[in-house]
């Protein structure tokens, strides 16, 4: 049975090998930990929960391995708080991306964001208008745009409907995952 430590390393495209050199760890003693043989020390947890960027809690919990895959429903989106925005995929261990489904005002935030990382938005339904530092560009359905998240950027909706727009942000190591996109 793969553990959760098991699934996130090879998530990561990494081998025992690879894990050892990252944390100064023995192979062996990885391989005993992922195998349930071995329980490490929080120190030693923090250490591999670290050279993998996830966090501790989850690298060591009772989880199954199930959250290797998550659906996210379209009724989900009555749990969300904000209906402007519908986290997807939120239950998966160790994301490397945040994906959103954003409906964006009809009206730019008075505020450009940016962030470390990269974005994708990929246009649903209706038509927005992405503001990346001052060059305004409009996108319609099946429209998508791939940049630079440094760049101050935001986005609106254009037209009579609000637009539906996947948005997915890169998790930058050493930096909080966000619970909202930054469009």
């Amino acid at each position: 049975m793969t553990t959760l430590l098991q699934a996130v390393r090879k998530q990561r495209g990494l081998t025992l090998d690879d894990l050892a050199e990252l944390t100064g760890l023995t192979k062996s003693y990885l391989s005993k930990i992922e195998r349930g043989r071995s329980v490490p020390s929080i120190a030693v947890a923090l250490k591999v929960s670290q050279a993998l960027d996830v966090d501790v809690s989850l690298l060591f919990s009772n989880q199954s391995v199930k959250n290797r895959v998550v659906f996210s429903r379209a009724d989900d989106a009555a749990d969300q708080h904000d209906a402007r925005y519908r986290a997807i995929a939120s239950g998966m261990l160790g994301k490397t991306m945040s994906p959103f489904l954003v409906r964006p005002a009809f009206e730019f935030e008075a505020a450009y964001h940016d962030h470390p990382g990269q974005e994708f938005v990929f246009v649903h339904a209706g038509v927005i208008e992405l503001d990346l530092d001052g060059q305004r560009e409009r996108l319609g359905v099946g429209d998508a745009s791939y940049f630079d998240a440094t760049i101050a950027h935001r986005i609106k909706s254009v037209g009579d409907d609000l637009a539906a727009v996947v948005v997915v942000v890169e998790n930058v190591p050493g930096r909080e995952p966000d619970h909202q996109p930054q469009s």
